[in-house]
């Protein structure tokens, strides 16, 4: 399978601060890769270095098989970007709108007629074609914003955040808009923070932190990296500092959390961790609301990794 981006030693600088560090990776033809990390971790920096909008110090950047470089517009060509900040013209209708972006790229108008239907339909937009930006809600402008940068129909797309701040029904058209571009044999790069959609859409997951990569794999072979068997969450309890303290230094007890009344404890190993757990809040008459046992989550797994949470 090609790989439509490769990465080798990715170093950039701002002054005397390393954003990306030695970094190196790929991108398969046809794959949805979830770029993840806490705010400042390099996915930003690392996007706009793909896109040549950021020069760096060393190491190289391929795309579809040749250099990528700022004026490799053969190459911009097939590419679509959807930044998290809309950016679509107030003075323009949706259909005006679309029409727009893909005409930067298509010159055939008939073609372009037809890929500017298609975008619409992927995005659920057909009721809302000669409404104006200010008229849409939210969700509807993500969606059109969405359309923007891929009605040319791209083989290589960026999303950001793109279902950031929507109501449900347009998270789940976005989501579904993208597995539609998937089955289409587009190659998505996907940043997000909401770790559900990371488990429903991506193929292959990479976790960056101060720039260089600390986890990469499938999110069921993440979990398996992380080593977190069990996860206890209690719902509800008040707690003094040498009960914590106590619940800290059960048996198989990895790391626990204690958070506007909610207690989190993760287990790397052990049987009857919640029967153990119960008996101690009865035994120092501890009350709670809840009491459940699950197995880890790709937030879980993004917490233990990077010792903190994905919007942190």
């Amino acid at each position: 399978m090609q790989k439509m981006i490769e990465v080798k030693h990715l170093t950039k600088y701002y002054k005397d601060f390393k954003a990306i560090d030695d970094l190196s990776f790929f991108v398969k033809e046809g794959e949805i890769l979830g770029l993840l990390g806490p705010n400042g971790s390099g996915k930003s920096t690392t996007i706009n270095c793909l896109l040549s909008l950021l020069h760096f110090k060393n190491g190289s950047i391929q795309i579809l098989g040749r250099e990528m470089k700022p004026e490799s517009y053969d190459i911009k060509k097939q590419i679509g970007v959807v930044f998290q900040e809309v950016a679509v013209f107030e003075e323009l209708n949706v259909y005006e709108n679309i029409d727009y972006f893909c005409g930067l790229y298509i010159e055939d108008e008939e073609t372009r007629k037809k890929y500017v239907e298609e975008a619409i339909s992927l995005v659920g937009l057909e009721r809302y074609r000669k409404f104006y930006p200010k008229q849409l809600s939210g969700g509807l402008l993500r969606r059109l914003n969405i359309a923007c940068g891929i009605a040319h129909k791209p083989r290589l797309i960026f999303l950001d955040e793109p279902t950031v701040a929507v109501d449900p029904q347009s998270r789940n058209n976005i989501l579904e808009g993208i597995e539609k571009l998937r089955e289409k044999g587009a190659t998505i790069v996907y940043t997000t923070h909401y770790m559900e959609e990371v488990e429903i859409l991506c193929d292959r997951i990479i976790i960056l932190d101060k720039g260089h990569i600390i986890a990469e794999g499938t999110a069921t072979e993440l979990k398996e990296h992380a080593n977190i068997e069990e996860k206890i969450t209690v719902e509800g309890l008040k707690l003094t500092k040498d009960q914590f303290e106590n619940i800290r230094n059960l048996k198989n007890v990895d790391k626990v959390r204690f958070v506007e009344n909610v207690l989190t404890i993760t287990y790397k190993s052990g049987q009857n961790n919640i029967s153990v757990l119960i008996e101690f809040l009865r035994n120092h008459n501890i009350t709670y609301q809840s009491i459940f046992s699950e197995r880890p989550t790709l937030n879980d797994v993004f917490l233990n990794l990077t010792g903190k949470e994905l919007r942190d």
